[in-house]
């Protein structure tokens, strides 16, 4: 399915098709859509029911990517400490002590 989208100040029109709600409540949310909310992969987000409207947006509380990168980087820190004469040692191939 190909989406055509305008977008003038902060409204976003598309045209093209309706979206169809899998199985399993899975809805597709289209790229011109995604980019015009900030809507990143593995964004969070919140939902609010107006009447019969819904509106999907960020959660203002959430982690955003940068803190989800660093996180995921702290997490691939080793699980032990050297200190760095402790690892030089080790590539200049002086015993474990830091002895020559």
């Amino acid at each position: 399915m190909v989406f055509a989208a305008r977008v003038e100040r902060s409204t976003l029109t598309l045209t093209g098709g309706a979206m169809r709600i899998t199985s399993k409540g899975q809805v597709t949310i289209p790229q011109a859509v995604r980019e015009a909310a900030g809507l990143l992969p593995n964004t969070e987000v919140e939902i609010e029911i107006d009447g019969k409207q819904v509106v999907l947006r960020p959660a203002p509380d959430a982690p955003g990517r940068g803190d989800r990168l660093v996180e995921h980087l702290r997490s691939l820190r080793p699980r032990f400490s050297m200190s760095t004469e402790e690892i030089m040692g080790l590539t200049r191939g002086d015993d474990a002590r830091g002895g020559g």
